[in-house]
């Protein structure tokens, strides 16, 4: 285990193993001092709650703190962000580090993690707000609803993600699915569980190119309005023509013949 100054609320004092690489000040600013001390947070009582795993420690810069801060790129000046199943704070907790202009609420349902994400923030003296719950629970729906963007990453598959994500959403917000290289194959997947629960408009996104080494790839889905979407009745005729087309394409099996 890495040894780390526990001391949030002053200068943090890392391992070498654990410095921030030069591409993360370009990303963090003048706010590198706080993403520093989300690292050494996530590195001690992160991995000590079970929130992290220790293996993640020594990658904790590249794939979880730039990876989460640069979808930053793709959110408006201002705007309101809720983070659903945010466990340790990703994407949340680096977005708000490296965009303060936003408006950010965690949504979280395990008691552990929200008091982990409720002691950083205090100490760091972050401007987010924790909610405890699931992301389609009422209460949730009512403290974080009328979003601008829902964020996630390794919370669920992309058609239940999004059963969760654009409710909280006003119409025409965003979704902003964090996803890996199966990312277009996923959107392919489930695209049309994504038009049966109201989005359009999607796309798969790259983030960071030019900063990081992997640029992060998101997947991006916008809430329609009712009088927009697509009626599940040419849904249901749509996946009833893709089947009688599978149908035909299928070889004909027989007897074989001597």
């Amino acid at each position: 285990m890495f040894h780390v100054e526990r001391d949030l609320g002053g200068t943090t004092a890392l391992p070498a193993e654990l410095e921030p690489p030069a591409t993360a000040a370009a990303v963090f600013g003048d706010r590198l001092e706080l993403a520093r001390r989300y690292c050494a947070a996530l590195a001690t009582a992160g991995v000590e709650r079970g929130l992290i795993g220790p293996r993640e420690v020594p990658r904790l810069w590249d794939r979880h703190l730039l990876n989460c801060a640069v979808v930053g790129e793709l959110i408006a000046e201002g705007a309101s962000v809720v983070d659903i199943g945010s466990g340790a704070g990703l994407p949340g907790i680096p977005l708000a580090i490296a965009r303060p202009d936003l408006r950010i609420t965690l949504v979280e349902p395990l008691l552990r993690r929200t008091i982990f994400l409720s002691e950083f923030i205090e100490a760091a003296g972050l401007d987010v707000t924790v909610v405890r719950g699931r992301a389609e629970q009422s209460g949730v729906m009512k403290e974080a609803g009328g979003a601008d963007v829902v964020t996630s990453r390794a919370v669920a598959p992309l058609g239940k993600l999004a059963q969760w994500s654009l409710p909280l959403l006003h119409d025409h917000g965003r979704m902003l699915a964090l996803k890996g290289i199966s990312a277009a194959e996923e959107l392919e997947r489930d695209a049309e569980a994504l038009a049966r629960a109201g989005a359009g408009n999607t796309a798969v996104l790259e983030c960071g190119v030019g900063l990081v080494d992997t640029p992060t790839l998101v997947i991006s889905a916008e809430r329609l309005p009712r009088a927009e979407r697509t009626p599940r009745r040419e849904h249901a005729a749509a996946r009833k023509e893709a089947k009688a087309a599978k149908r035909a394409a299928a070889p004909v099996r027989g007897r074989k013949t001597k």
